[in-house]
């Protein structure tokens, strides 16, 4: 069992690298994004994935008992894509891209903006516990 965040293959030395590279109001944001991830769940493991040469530096990726979300950035925005939310509440109304999509939903911010942090961790949590329940019924089954 993952205890705390982990350093597995790039793990949080990538998603550090990953920020520090991005030197504006983005990495920031990644940044202050990740530290709501990590206060929502102190289990979450980090890692980096899908590199490529146009993106060597890979795409964050926070997972507990499967992924939670991704934070990839863009020349406007970042972008949290939550790898099952569209079966995640969001009371709030965080999600505002990917609506359309059959199991993901996303939140892009642009410069100035930011998500209610209290949400944001609900919405971590939620998609944490629905990782659990999912994992759960495949032991059972």
């Amino acid at each position: 069992m993952a205890t705390g965040v982990q350093d597995e293959a790039d793990g949080s030395a990538g998603v550090d690298a990953r920020i520090a590279a991005l030197g504006d109001w983005r990495g920031e944001m990644l940044g202050r994004l990740r530290g709501l991830i990590r206060e929502a769940d102190p289990e979450v493991v980090e890692t980096v994935k899908w590199r490529k040469p146009s993106n060597m530096l890979g795409v964050p990726v926070w997972e507990h008992a499967g992924i939670l979300c991704t934070g990839e950035t863009y020349t406007d925005y970042v972008k949290l894509t939550f790898a099952q939310g569209a079966a995640l509440p969001d009371p709030a109304g965080l999600f505002n891209a990917s609506l359309e999509a059959g199991t993901r939903r996303a939140i892009d911010i642009r410069q100035g903006q930011a998500p209610d942090a209290a949400a944001f961790r609900d919405l971590i949590r939620a998609a944490v516990a629905l990782n659990l329940s999912k994992a759960a019924g495949r032991r059972r089954g």
